[in-house]
């Protein structure tokens, strides 16, 4: 499964020069270089966040030379840090930051605290912000990705806004550069729209795709129904808790649970991320039964799982996943119909997959022909895929605010988007097609800054 845990180097630096009053002082600077690591780790660290500082490194906990640099680099691959924030405590060193941020391969964050003191006689003691130019052209011709904050205090919120970006950013890269998905059967027959290169999944970005044969998938799906009658018993109870349940459903509720258990030993035994599931028709043929209501319970299990056999909409998943830290579920709504009122509103719509923890609230959750019918709670949400043409990955981006409109069949919510028209040409034109992947909140500052880091991969946007 994604692991949601980030670890971040905290890289304070100063100039190195002969000491003297004014922008170099030494112990002005050691001294902010203190402060800033005291307060992020204070206000930051938290159960899947935590921070390495450059204690042991040199006596004043702020690195000022190579032998500072190679040494925090040593530090930082044994801590196996997941990005690097560069903290200019005065102008900096351009020269020392360029070779950590290159060697540690590593999302590099570079901030300037605001320069606010000035004495009566007109001494500055920092120009930070003055280093921050010279530190990013330098990691510029070294053709090293990097994200900034804007200077200012590192008590506004503008620092923790990029932070917590920062974070997110990091924690996607972590997960993408290693990710395992498992495609259980072959996609339907009709469905040429969700054909990938696996190849190219690999080379390129380091993505495994392991099958998962449909006679394994029988097998362990019998072995479960005759050996675990009692967890299917309580599944069958808890889905019976949560529905109305449809006459043709009810002496099913064990059968559809059995998918859960499936579900789980699949993701334990092959180790993976996410699952690219084939949900008609081999499953009814093989098992008799459905498995969408169970990917809802898995989802709110923290599961990520793509029907009909997407496996680039179970990337598109895991990276909002992702980009939410692990805090918010993606669903997996495609493009459907256009409102018939509203000519900005789109149905984003699955037969009934999407996580029951996501219902509206005061309205009705169903089990129809063991297919889960329920409307998605309101928000903001932001909606992504990523996908390919010719060899060029791209990542499409955008965000939406749901709206009222007419009460359908599975699992949905009415989105209302700025231009619908623009968002209609682009899944027309390409290279994307209608399966997207949608998370509460607003990401999309965080997927470009995500695509910064990934060689072959162009974030798109609508405009």
């Amino acid at each position: 499964m994604l692991d949601y845990r980030v670890k971040i180097g905290l890289a304070p630096m100063r100039r190195d020069v002969t000491p003297r009053p004014g922008i170099f002082n030494w112990e002005k600077a050691e001294e902010r270089g203190a402060r800033l690591v005291t307060y992020i780790k204070e206000h930051f660290t938290r159960e899947n966040v935590d921070f390495v500082d450059l204690e042991g490194i040199n006596p004043v906990g702020v690195m000022y030379c190579m032998e500072d640099a190679k040494k925090v680099v040593e530090s930082f691959r044994k801590e196996a840090v997941d990005g690097v924030f560069i903290i200019n405590c005065n102008f900096g060193n351009e020269e020392i930051a360029g070779y950590v941020a290159r060697e540690l391969g590593k999302p590099v964050l570079l901030w300037a605290p605001l320069d606010d003191v000035f004495e009566e006689d007109g001494t500055r003691y920092t120009d930070s912000q003055c280093g921050l130019f010279g530190t990013s052209r330098m990691l510029q011709r070294l053709h090293v990705p990097f994200s900034y904050i804007e200077s200012c205090r590192v008590e506004d919120g503008l620092f923790a806004e990029g932070l917590e970006k920062f974070i997110s950013v990091s924690c996607m890269v972590k997960n993408f550069r290693k990710m395992k998905i498992a495609q259980v059967g072959c996609r339907p027959k009709p469905f040429y729209s969700v054909i990938y290169n696996e190849g190219e999944l690999m080379e390129r970005f380091g993505i495994s795709v392991l099958p998962v044969n449909l006679a394994v998938v029988q097998d362990k799906y019998q072995r479960i129904l005759r050996e675990r009658e009692e967890e299917l018993q309580k599944g069958a109870e808890l889905l019976a808790s949560r529905y109305t349940v449809d006459d043709l459903t009810q002496p099913l509720l064990k059968k559809v649970y059995a998918f859960v258990l499936l579900y789980q030993e699949i993701f334990r035994e092959y180790e993976v991320d996410a699952v690219s599931a084939e949900c008609w028709t081999a499953m009814q043929l093989l098992m008799e039964a459905m498995p969408c209501t169970a990917y809802s319970v898995l989802a709110d299990m923290g599961y990520i799982i793509s029907c009909e056999s997407d496996v680039l909409g179970a990337i598109s998943m895991a990276l909002l996943s992702c980009a939410s830290q692990g805090k918010k579920l993606p669903f997996f709504g495609e493009f459907t119909v256009r409102h018939p009122e509203n000519r900005n509103a789109e149905l984003l719509w699955h037969c009934g997959p999407f996580a029951y923890s996501l219902k509206k609230e005061g309205t009705e959750a169903k089990l129809v022909n063991m297919r889960e019918w329920l409307q998605v709670k309101d928000g903001t949400y932001t909606i992504a895929r990523m996908d390919q043409d010719n060899g060029s990955y791209r990542l499409l981006a955008g965000d939406f605010h749901t709206t009222e409109g007419p009460y359908t069949t599975g699992t949905y919510l009415w989105a209302e988007f700025d231009n619908l028209s623009k968002w209609e040409k682009k899944l027309v034109e390409g290279p994307y097609i209608h399966h997207m992947a949608e998370i509460e909140g607003s990401y999309v500052e965080v997927l470009k800054e995500f695509c910064k880091y990934v060689p072959g991969l162009t974030v798109d946007t609508v405009e």
